[in-house]
């Protein structure tokens, strides 16, 4: 046996702001108080911050009396949302312009800018400078002495003559001689210099024939020192102790396995 219902009424579109004709008695909200932040003027999607819930809610007849909707103080993913009584129907004033409230929300754009952190740049670690104690001054050769004191003459105008006092008389160059002189003393001591690094190039080579040559009898003699050690470590290892075999689980008892018939 077939029943027959009536057709379910299709549901009416809902209006997309809740319309009621409850006012609430506290005093309404001016706009021209709120931060720019907290209102939305845009024609046709008028919010404003809750200042109790502190929750985004609609605002219905902008075209007669202005108020916020009934909403609620839960947020999105809160739990046990109530309904906010006290800022429900709350009539808004608005006495401000929109052209008003877009250039201050404008301006306060980069206030709001500058007021964020900025990325913060890991500092780069610098290797400390050694101690005026701690430097080891560079040796020099005469050879360097002798570029730098070229150099030197190619650049300064008293070497080359050119430079000359009141008098007419050339100026002496007193960082030519400088260099000059040490030139001189570093050319004179570069024999004995050199005669000392092959002093110590020749000691180097010897000491290292006389370990390379003792390294066998040293080898030897602390061989022998623990050789008897290791040949009674040997014995005692080979000995067997009394009783069974050691074997890596427990004994089987083989008696239990085959029982006599």
């Amino acid at each position: 046996m077939t029943t027959t219902t009536p057709a379910m009424p299709s549901a009416r579109k809902r209006r997309r702001k809740t319309r009621t004709p409850n006012v609430n008695h506290r005093p309404p909200i001016i706009a021209s108080t709120l931060k720019a932040s907290e209102l939305d003027l845009t024609p046709g999607k008028e919010h404003l911050v809750c200042p109790d819930c502190s929750t985004w809610v609609p605002i219905t007849g902008m075209l007669g009396t202005p108020k916020l909707v009934p909403h609620h103080t839960g947020r999105a993913s809160a739990a046990e949302p109530r309904r906010c009584t006290a800022g429900s129907n709350r009539k808004v004033t608005v006495d401000i312009d929109i052209d008003a409230w877009r250039t201050e929300l404008i301006e306060a754009v980069p206030t709001t800018a500058s007021r964020r952190a900025t990325k913060v740049l890991p500092k780069p670690k610098v290797k400390p400078a050694p101690a005026a104690s701690q430097i080891k001054p560079a040796p020099l050769s005469a050879e360097q002495i002798r570029q730098a004191f070229r150099k030197h003459q190619q650049q300064c105008p008293a070497c080359k003559g050119e430079a000359t006092g009141r008098d007419g008389q050339p100026l002496p160059c007193h960082d030519g001689e400088r260099l000059a002189v040490t030139f001189l003393r570093l050319y004179r001591q570069e024999p004995k210099r050199q005669a000392v690094r092959e002093f110590f190039a020749r000691e180097r080579r010897r000491f290292d024939r006389q370990y390379a040559a003792a390294a066998p009898a040293k080898r030897k003699s602390e061989w022998a020192a623990v050789l008897q050690k290791v040949k009674d470590a040997d014995t005692l290892r080979s000995q067997v102790p009394f009783g069974d075999a050691p074997t890596e689980a427990r004994s089987v008892p083989l008696k239990t396995l085959h029982p006599a018939c």
